[in-house]
C-alpha cells in the first residue's frame, strides 16, 4: 500500500512539474512571438533603396506588407522595370531575404535581395540573374501628407519653341532636336531632364507619337506616366498608355492613336496624382507608393525635375506648360 501510495505521489509531482514546464514553454513561446512581431515591424512599411553599382548609385524601391498573422509578403521595384510582387519575405532575427524571378535582367537565373534591419534603416546585398552582386542601403520612404490644399504660383513654359534651353540630354548621344517649334525625338536616344526642380505642381503637356512607338513622362523624375501605342480596346493597366507605370492603371484607355497630337494634364500633391487624359480624368487623386524603374534617384522627398523617356521610341512634345504649388 505505502509503494502504491509513493508511486501516486511521484506521478502527481510529475504531472505539477509537466505543467508547469509546458506553461513555462508556452510562455517563452508567447514571448517570442511577441519579440518576432517587434521585429516584424521594424521592416513592415517602403523603403527608398539606394544600391552601390560600382561607385554608382542606382534607385529601387521595397514594400513590405503582413499577410495574415505572421507571413510577410512585398512588392520591388528594381533598377529597371515595374513593381514586382514578392510572394513570401523570409525574416529571422532582424535578417530578411526574398527571391523573385527576372523580368527585364538577362541571365537566367532569379533575383535575389538579402537585408538586415540597422539602427538607420535597411542595409544588404542584391543578386542579379546574370550573377552580379551589389551593396544597397535604404531608409523609410517619406508618407508626403499635405496638411492643405496648395496654392499654386505662376505658370512655367519649360520649352521655348526654339531650342533646348533648360533642359539636358542623359544617358546616351542626344539626338533631341527642335524642328518647327517641335521638341523632337527622331529616334531611341538620350532622355531629357529638365533643369529646373519641382515639388508638388500640374503639369500640361501636347504630345505626338508614331505607331507602335513608346515613351513616358517621369514626375519629379521618380514616376513615370506611361506614354505608349495602346489600343483602346485594351484591358486598362498600369504599363499601358496614361498608367503611372508599375502602380495606378488608368479608368480607360481614353488614347487619341498614333500621329495625332495629344495632351496631359497631371497633378501631383504629395504622393497622389490625377491624371486628366484628352480632357477626360482617367486617374483621379491616387497614392503613388514609390519610385518607376528608371528612375533618376529614390530620394521620393526632394524636388526633382520633369523627364522625358527617349530611349524608347521616336516621340515629339510641342506645349510643356508647369505650375509649380507655392
Amino acid at each position: 500500500m505505502m509503494h502504491k501510495k509513493i508511486l501516486a505521489l511521484g506521478m502527481g509531482l510529475a504531472t505539477i512539474l509537466g505543467t508547469a514546464g509546458t506553461a513555462a514553454a508556452q510562455e517563452q513561446q508567447h514571448a517570442n512571438s511577441v519579440k518576432a512581431a517587434a521585429d516584424q515591424k521594424e521592416l513592415i512599411g517602403r523603403w527608398d533603396i539606394t544600391i552601390d553599382q560600382n561607385g554608382q548609385p542606382a534607385p529601387s524601391w521595397l514594400e513590405v506588407k503582413l499577410s495574415g498573422f505572421r507571413t510577410l509578403v512585398g512588392y520591388f521595384v528594381a533598377t529597371s522595370g515595374s513593381s514586382r510582387p514578392v510572394s513570401h519575405v523570409k525574416f529571422e532575427n532582424g535578417k530578411f531575404s526574398f527571391t523573385i524571378p527576372p523580368q527585364w535582367e538577362s541571365g537566367k537565373g532569379d533575383l535575389t535581395v538579402n537585408g538586415e534591419v540597422t539602427a538607420s534603416g535597411l542595409k544588404g546585398t542584391i543578386s542579379y540573374p546574370d550573377g552580379g552582386t551589389f551593396n544597397w542601403t535604404a531608409v523609410k520612404a517619406p508618407e508626403m501628407k499635405r496638411t492643405a490644399a496648395p496654392s499654386w504660383g505662376k505658370a512655367i513654359k519649360l520649352f521655348n519653341g526654339k531650342d533646348l534651353t533648360g533642359w539636358k540630354a542623359v544617358g546616351a548621344p542626344n539626338q533631341w532636336e527642335v524642328r518647327n517649334g517641335i521638341l523632337t525625338s527622331p529616334k531611341s536616344g538620350a532622355n531629357l531632364i529638365s533643369e529646373q526642380k519641382f515639388t508638388d505642381f500640374k503639369l500640361h503637356v501636347e504630345f505626338r507619337y508614331q505607331k507602335g512607338s513608346n515613351s513616358g513622362v517621369y514626375l519629379r523624375g521618380r514616376h513615370e506616366v506611361q506614354i505608349e501605342d495602346s489600343p483602346k480596346d485594351a484591358h486598362p493597366s498600369s504599363t499601358l498608355f496614361s498608367g503611372v507605370y508599375g502602380f495606378i492603371a488608368p479608368s480607360e484607355i481614353y488614347a487619341l492613336g498614333p500621329d495625332t497630337w495629344q495632351t496631359f494634364d497631371i497633378t501631383l500633391v504629395g504622393r497622389h496624382v490625377t491624371i486628366v487624359v484628352n480632357g477626360k480624368t482617367v486617374v483621379s487623386n491616387q497614392e503613388i507608393p514609390g519610385i518607376t524603374g528608371g528612375a533618376l534617384d529614390s530620394n521620393e522627398g526632394e524636388p526633382g525635375p520633369i523627364y522625358f523617356q527617349g530611349d524608347h521610341g521616336p516621340i515629339e512634345f510641342r506645349k510643356i506648360v508647369i505650375t509649380p504649388a507655392k
